[in-house]
């Protein structure tokens, strides 16, 4: 099991804080929409329903095992997207169920992803990142190409990837350059 020492981390633009039974009404809404949901599995039931499964997953956090964060813009607050940490092994960790809304600034993408390795590498002090998207999902899997993740392999429905600490140092000033320009 893996802990985080602080519940909000912040970039220039973003910050990704951790997920409470209060925002069950956002993250349901964004999981059922079908602009936001097409890569994502299936959701079913109420928001109530949402609430429930975030108060079972604070369970998993309070254990480390597993990180939902809402991502946010640090301007105002406004929620503007979900990313999860999961599959914490001895080096490694899954990141997945990232959604960026209509209220995302630009850059969001580059910024989260960032936001995302800044926790699994320097604050968990993981190694690598291992992750899958899906092979319809053209954008995600152009995104993580630029990034600099490296394709592992293939099966019935998805492309995986990996991302290690090494490159994410050598890559970080270069994406930090990129926010702090735009």
């Amino acid at each position: 099991m893996t802990q985080i020492d602080d519940s909000r981390i912040e970039g220039v633009r973003l910050a990704l804080r951790l997920a409470q039974p209060s925002d069950a009404a956002y993250i349901y809404g964004l999981r059922i929409d079908p602009t936001y949901n097409r890569y994502l599995s299936e959701v079913t039931g109420t928001v109530q329903d949402q609430e429930d499964w975030l108060r079972r997953y604070k369970e998993r956090e309070a254990k480390g095992s597993e990180y939902y964060f809402v991502i946010e813009r640090l301007a105002d607050a406004q929620p503007c997207g979900l990313v999860r940490l999961y599959d914490f092994e001895a080096d490694h960790f899954t990141w997945g169920s990232w959604i960026l809304d209509q209220n995302k600034p630009a850059k969001a993408a580059l910024e989260s992803a960032l936001l995302i390795y800044v926790q699994g590498f320097e604050r968990l002090g993981l190694q690598k990142s291992v992750f899958d998207v899906r092979k319809n999902n053209e954008r995600t899997l152009a995104f993580h190409n630029r990034f600099g993740a490296i394709e592992t392999g293939r099966n019935a429905l998805d492309v995986l990837f990996e991302y290690t600490r090494a490159q994410f140092e050598k890559d970080k000033a270069k994406h930090l350059e990129v926010l702090r320009k735009y």
